[in-house]
């Protein structure tokens, strides 16, 4: 793809509809790149794990987040190393990961520890005897892991810090009254896509359009993420910046920053809703949104209210271009230079991470 967004050409729609991309992307994509742990639990005191799969329905990958007695959390694959056999099968406190196969013991760091009737083996154990260690990252209530990652994650915590630094991370607090999930007939890519532009707004969503300044809608792209910034109508809610904000004196609305290549961390004044695109099919998706609240005084005002409406349109038109790029007549389009930087940015990454060998 063409790195000048003036002469760049879309990806085309058989991208879309390629089975063979598809699972090309599961590995060149989502096994190099980060991921949020969402809705995992460990108990509240002591050491502990809790099992889970990365991506269900598309990664399918089991993982078990542990908890060491210094109150250190590790991510491991739970798969055993002896015989493929799962070691966790249920969340609660425990000292050691133990497969119930043949008895195989681990620390709660993945270490083998103990392997009945193995003492004749020899050169055992090795280093593949031991659990595989995701890479980790938190942010306050949130958790990141990576297989084999291409980016380090401290990269975009810093980016997102010089716009949402002055909110202390662990005043987030989690608001499951308010969490959604959302099942989309269309490729994943497809959404991000669509999310990635502030380019629809007001041909689709009338009341966000009616509480953000179109004329003044800003995207800026990093080497991993970008940014979407909305910025408030005189009349509506928006941040209150420090001294020295870079931001300051701007009313900004709504800070959307997109992680390659499926996360999306929207910041309103009142906290963030955290969504996560999940690929369930070549034309199957599964959207999570997860709420954080910061400022509770400020909730249902501005850009960040009637996030279901707002979805729902955007749905409808993702579906839409599902449909439409199955015609024989369309093979793919060209970029807006001033509104589709972000678009054009994702796909860009795309190419790049599917064309490495």
């Amino acid at each position: 793809m063409n790195p000048d967004i003036r002469d760049a050409e879309t990806l085309p729609a058989s991208f879309y509809r390629s089975a063979e991309v598809f699972d090309a992307l599961r590995i060149k994509v989502f096994y190099k790149t980060w991921q949020w742990i969402p809705d995992v639990n460990l108990s509240e005191e002591g050491t502990a794990a809790a099992p889970f799969l990365l991506l269900p329905g598309f990664m399918d990958e089991p993982l078990v987040l542990t908890r060491q007695a210094d109150g250190q959390e590790t991510c491991l694959s739970n798969v055993c190393t002896h015989r493929g056999n799962l070691v966790v099968d249920k969340a609660g406190p425990t000292r050691k990961l133990i497969c119930g196969y043949h008895g195989r013991r681990f620390g709660l760091d993945g270490t083998l520890e103990h392997m009945p009737e193995f003492e004749q083996a020899r050169n055992f154990p090795r280093p593949c005897d031991h659990l595989h260690a995701f890479s980790m990252r938190t942010w306050g209530p949130l958790r990141f892991i990576a297989s084999n990652p291409h980016f380090d994650f401290q990269q975009v915590l810093d980016t997102m810090a010089k716009r949402i630094g002055f909110m202390d991370p662990d005043g987030f607090v989690e608001e499951p009254t308010r969490h959604q999930e959302y099942h989309v007939n269309a490729n994943w890519a497809l959404y991000c896509d669509n999310y990635l532009e502030g380019f629809h707004i007001p041909f689709v969503h009338n009341d966000l359009n009616a509480v953000l300044d179109y004329g003044n809608y800003e995207t800026v792209c990093y080497d991993y993420l970008n940014l979407q910034i909305g910025i408030a109508d005189d009349q509506e809610v928006s941040f209150e910046f420090p001294a020295g904000h870079m931001d300051e004196g701007r009313k900004v609305a709504a800070y959307y920053f997109w992680v390659f290549p499926n996360m999306m961390f929207n910041f309103y004044p009142w906290g963030l809703s955290l969504n996560l695109v999940q690929p369930m099919g070549l034309n199957k998706t599964r959207v999570l949104f997860r709420t954080f609240v910061y400022d509770v005084a400020k909730l249902d005002h501005g850009a960040g209210t009637g996030l279901d409406k707002v979805e729902l349109e955007d749905e409808a038109v993702v579906e839409g271009v599902q449909q439409g790029i199955r015609s024989r007549y369309y093979t793919n389009g060209r970029f807006s230079p001033t509104r589709e930087q972000g678009v054009h940015h994702f796909q860009r990454l795309l190419c790049d991470f599917i064309n490495r060998e």
